[in-house]
């Protein structure tokens, strides 16, 4: 599938030297679904979705999809990535009876956004009689196989490791697969995923259609994606319009991580948000965080890792209807997860890796709504913070005492 891609090369190249918000190769836009001219049920799927215009991305990520063209599709957090996708494969894909393998298969780093990309799918593909299925780790693979051999499934929306299994148990056959999407390409681009994307690619028919999306898009992803994408389309952001622009950023400086409790139990006591996410850099952070504002009678929610499928559904399902309104969490939720009641997200912890950054506070502000984040750094943190603000070319600024004000002013 190796191509020699002097475009993306001359795109990536303009991206480092021009200063301008978007670089593009895609010259044909749209300004409203009926434009895509989509199958009738899936233009009705889509306003019954709750979509009423396309995003910018939406404008000219969607059209290629349909087109067949490979594409590369990079967008702030919450800006509508995953509708992007999910209305290009539902139209791109075929629901003719005689066609009984799967026909797309969009693939993510974890459980969580592959689940959460298949509510998506049948949500908007609602009055379409498309099938979907996930196929991700913790689940049963009896079940699995059963559903596979049995159900015939059109989208697979699932991780590497569980739909690697399927297919070399030959469970899961990809003659027929169309359309190939990765999305959090960074993640799946990296050294963790890498291997088993290639191995994927193998089974993969020559003329399958790639298209990967990410917040973020390091030159290193770019280069990886010459070895398997053609001529794709491209719409890129520079580096410093990345950071969402209906975010807010602050920071609290304290003397060390002993203050960090107090603070955000302080911090609690002044405003007034609709939901948060607290993130951590480790479980047992986690775990200790819930434990200490459980006891200053505080309701909080927690989720990890380690906990199995089936709680952590649970706990985001009841976070995204609104049944808990805190919730303590590594950066397992950091990416994808889409929960339109978060106004707040706070960082216990700064990120180890900078890329996650801009992920986790992207859990606020989704689809233009406006959001606020609070860093809670130590003295090495502030060092760490200044690493951030340059390769995001962005002003994280001192939090200003009359901090209930400027969370009304900021989200109202």
């Amino acid at each position: 599938m190796a191509t020699n891609n002097n475009e993306l090369t001359e795109i990536y190249d303009l991206k480092k030297k021009l200063n301008c918000k978007v670089l593009t190769n895609i010259t044909e836009t749209v300004n409203s679904f009926d434009d895509l001219k989509l199958k009738e049920m899936l233009l009705r799927g889509v306003y019954a979705y709750g979509f009423e215009r396309p995003s910018e991305i939406q404008k000219c990520g969607i059209k290629p999809i349909i087109n067949g063209r490979d594409l590369i599709a990079q967008a702030e957090s919450g800006t509508g990535k995953t509708g992007t996708f999910a209305i290009g494969t539902l139209q791109v894909v075929d629901n003719k009876k005689n066609i009984k393998t799967p026909q797309a298969i969009i693939l993510s780093p974890t459980r969580d956004l592959a689940i959460q990309n298949d509510d998506v799918l049948n949500n908007i593909g609602t009055f379409l009689d498309i099938k979907t299925k996930v196929l991700i780790g913790g689940r049963s693979v009896r079940v699995d196989i059963e559903d596979l051999t049995h159900n015939n499934p059109t989208i697979i929306s699932g991780t590497p490791g569980r739909i690697m299994h399927m297919i070399q148990k030959r469970y899961l056959k990809l003659d027929n697969v169309k359309l190939f999407i990765l999305d959090e390409a960074d993640i799946m681009l990296d050294k963790g995923f890498i291997t088993q994307i290639y191995d994927i690619f193998k089974y993969l028919p020559d003329k399958v259609q790639v298209c990967i999306f990410s917040a973020t898009m390091p030159p290193e992803c770019l280069k990886i994606t010459k070895k398997f994408m053609k001529n794709p389309s491209v719409t890129l952001l520079k580096k410093e319009q990345i950071t969402l622009e209906g975010i807010q950023q602050f920071f609290i400086e304290l003397e060390n991580d002993d203050w960090k409790l107090d603070t955000l139990c302080d911090l609690y006591e002044h405003i007034v948000i609709s939901q948060c996410i607290i993130f951590c850099n480790k479980l047992r952070t986690v775990e200790w965080l819930s434990e200490q504002m459980t006891k200053r009678d505080f309701t909080v929610n927690i989720i990890h890792s380690e906990f199995d499928q089936d709680k952590r559904d649970q706990i985001i399902k009841a976070f995204k209807a609104g049944e808990s309104r805190v919730l303590i969490a590594t950066d397992l939720v950091a990416r994808g997860i889409d929960v339109h009641g978060v106004s707040l997200v706070i960082n216990y912890d700064l990120p180890q890796n900078k890329q996650n950054y801009i992920h986790r506070i992207g859990r606020s502000g989704r689809f233009g709504r406006k959001g606020l984040s609070i860093n809670l750094n130590n003295k090495h943190d502030q060092k760490y913070q200044k690493i951030i603000e340059e390769f995001y070319q962005t002003e994280i600024r001192e939090l200003p005492t009359n901090v209930n004000e400027l969370v009304q002013a900021t989200l109202c």
